[in-house]
């Protein structure tokens, strides 16, 4: 994450400081203005891709006056595509409005669709939309500073023609790409996470709130977009801000939801297969310099330590830190299962290492390839084996008595 700081200050800093022009000339576009509503309308899309990307579509096709312009617009801002998105949108929300009244097993499937588009149109807005939005908006502030020897023809603000034939706009279109795609991405990854905290949530009222606080800030930045674009961007930029200190965790987030909803749906666990080494889990707390729910793989040397090797954002140089082996043990749980070991700070057994549910089925054979002591029953899992042996029903027999 430290790589894409001084992508991310930059655009903050430029845009405080020349977003700065008084409000009474909000009319004028000045380089300031220009900049803010742009980055007003990087934030918005990056919050929430397919419903920004839909409505700044559509309010550009409103803009536009004539069918000419309208004729003119890229192809987000077509009828053909926002009407669609924004009718996707509202279905999504029916979805999570009525989701307290449904059991939340029925709802899973589409959480994991909607995680699925989120995806997909938060990689098409960032490789698309943000550098179009971009581009218009490099010819816009160009303009705006009397640099181009003509004014640009344009489409409700938005199309723009051939312009004048020393325009620069492309440097600062070049300049300005890179830091719109590292904030997108930088906000994205955390408003990502929400949808996978709803796929992991299990009951539907807290998918209810955690949609509703995203809606509410991306209609914070618009509304306050739409009024002052200063103040917008002020927000906006305050938002990127916090995003990337949540980046991290985020991330971490989002790939934990990915695998085990991968992992879970799909029933991988009835075709997977236990390596001899180097298997995939995630950490459960963490482990010197590998945060919680870092993704890696666990190695065994040959003096019996455990390693735990990882990359950090999965494409950085790796690392390796020593998993402690004191008082390990394997938890079976029910939808997926731990390694416990002792954690010296709490003076108690806590999660160590979280295995994906792939692994379900698999833990003994697990304890036995990285020599563990054993295992034993967690949650659900555990609740199950008590109500069993309360009610007479275990299978296990006493040892006989010598």
């Amino acid at each position: 994450m430290k790589r894409l700081a001084p992508l991310v200050l930059a655009l903050c800093c430029a845009v405080l400081f020349t977003g700065s022009a008084p409000a009474a000339e909000k009319k004028e576009k000045t380089p300031g203005i220009e900049l803010a509503t742009m980055a007003s309308q990087v934030t918005g899309i990056a919050i929430s891709p397919l419903l920004g990307v839909s409505g700044v579509g559509a309010y550009q096709w409103m803009k536009a006056s004539t069918p000419e312009e309208k004729a003119r617009l890229p192809w987000f801002a077509q009828v053909s595509f926002w009407l669609p998105a924004l009718l996707l949108v509202g279905v999504c929300a029916f979805k999570d409005t009525f989701a307290v009244m449904v059991p939340p097993g029925m709802k899973k499937p589409l959480d994991v669709a909607e995680t699925v588009e989120n995806k997909i149109s938060g990689l098409v807005a960032a490789g698309a939309v943000v550098p179009s939005l971009v581009t218009v908006g490099s010819k816009l502030i160009m303009h705006s500073t009397g640099l181009l020897g003509h004014a640009p023809v344009v489409s409700g603000g938005f199309g723009v023609l051939p312009l004048a034939a020393f325009d620069m706009s492309w440097l600062l279109t070049l300049l300005m790409v890179p830091l719109s795609v590292a904030v997108f991405a930088v906000v994205w990854v955390v408003g990502h996470a929400i949808n996978v905290l709803i796929l992991l949530s299990p009951w539907g009222g807290l998918d209810t709130a955690l949609k509703g606080i995203r809606t509410s800030v991306l209609s914070l930045v618009a509304a306050t977009a739409y009024i002052d674009p200063v103040v917008g961007a002020t927000l906006s930029v305050a938002i990127i801000i916090l995003a990337y200190f949540m980046a991290g965790w985020a991330f971490r987030l989002m790939v934990f939801g990915s695998v085990f909803s991968w992992d879970f749906f799909t029933f991988r666990r009835t075709r997977f297969q236990l390596l001899a080494d180097d298997n995939k889990l995630f950490t459960g707390r963490d482990i010197a310099d590998a945060p919680r729910r870092t993704y890696g793989r666990l190695h065994q040397d040959a003096d019996g330590k455990l390693l735990f090797k990882f990359r950090p954002w999965l494409v950085l140089p790796e690392r390796m830190v020593e998993v402690p082996r004191d008082g390990i043990v394997v938890g079976k749980g029910f939808f997926y299962s731990e390694v416990l070991g002792f954690e010296k700070v709490a003076d108690k057994n806590s999660t160590l290492l979280l295995l994906p549910p792939r692994y379900v089925g698999h833990e003994e054979l697990f304890a036995r390839t990285y020599r563990i002591n054993g295992t034993c029953d967690i949650g659900l899992r555990k609740a199950w084996s008590w109500l069993r042996e309360a009610f007479g029903l275990s299978t296990k027999k006493a040892p006989a008595a010598m």
